[in-house]
């Protein structure tokens, strides 16, 4: 079986072309032994492209400890890379759409490489666990400000949390440094399914920047159009595997639209199991 190592900020993967439907998604120690960093490639998941009628292509998401993933930001954007660079399958780069378990995504490759993901809208911020909440599409996500992030017990804090959790919720933990317009999110992020601290999360940053606008961390840029959207807000991220920027724009009734991810994704090397 041929396969892709990508990752997307340190956050990686194992790619499949699965177009012929022969991966067997139910072979749990299986999955298991290709994430396994020891005795296999070593991954956070496994990637599937399918066949998506009406789409470029379909993703499926299978955490490394063989369970079913939601919708993974920086997993979207290295299935567009491998879709284009590697499979050549892509007939506009400027607007790729394909289907996540959360339903329809688009994005667009950039002129530097990067690539820009659409997310699915945010209708509300509530709370959960006495902390910030948001589901990123089908992810659940608590928010946690803290003082020294660099130091902070993230392993620790997030499994108690997931553990306690009865959805098992995935936790990022933010130090805000910097001020105006000059403000860089560390975020550090606890995933369920992988089970421990990743290098980085996609929907977990997504969910920072709204949660941190919502709160007013984060300045109103002026309205670009009739409508009252605010257009142009912007949040730049830093985590342990990179920097991801996130755009998004707040409606009147408090919802958020247009939320692009924006960051790298690149292929680190082609295999066969």
């Amino acid at each position: 079986m041929e396969f892709y190592k990508y990752h997307g900020t340190g956050n990686d993967f194992i790619l499949i072309d699965n177009r012929n439907e022969l991966f067997d998604i139910s072979d749990v120690e299986k999955i298991k032994l290709m994430c396994h960093r020891r005795f296999g490639v070593g991954a956070d998941g496994i990637l599937l492209l399918e066949e998506g009628k009406g789409y470029d292509f379909k993703m499926v998401f299978i955490n490394n400890d063989g369970s079913m993933g939601s919708m993974c930001g920086n997993g979207g954007r290295c299935m567009v890379h491998f879709a284009n660079s590697i499979l050549g399958i892509i007939k506009n780069p400027k607007k790729v759409r394909f289907l996540a378990i959360d339903g329809e995504h688009e994005a667009e490759i950039l002129k530097n490489g990067l690539i820009k993901l659409k997310m699915q809208d945010v209708e509300e911020i509530t709370e959960r666990n006495g902390l910030p909440f948001i589901c990123q599409g089908t992810t659940p996500h608590n928010i946690m400000f803290v003082e020294d992030i660099k130091n902070f017990p993230v392993f620790e804090e997030g499994k108690k949390r997931a553990d306690s959790d009865p959805k098992r919720v995935n936790t990022n933990f933010v130090e805000i440094k910097g001020q105006g317009g000059n403000q860089i999110f560390h975020v550090r992020t606890y995933e369920r399914g992988v089970e421990d601290e990743t290098w980085a999360c996609g929907t977990g940053a997504t969910s920072v920047a709204i949660a941190s606008h919502h709160l007013g961390l984060i300045k109103d840029l002026p309205p670009a159009r009739a409508g009252g959207a605010q257009a142009g807000n912007i949040c730049h991220i830093k985590q342990p595997g990179g920097d991801l920027t996130v755009e998004f724009e707040k409606q009147k009734d408090g919802s958020y639209q247009n939320i692009y991810l924006i960051g790298p994704a690149v292929c680190v090397m082609k295999g066969e199991i």
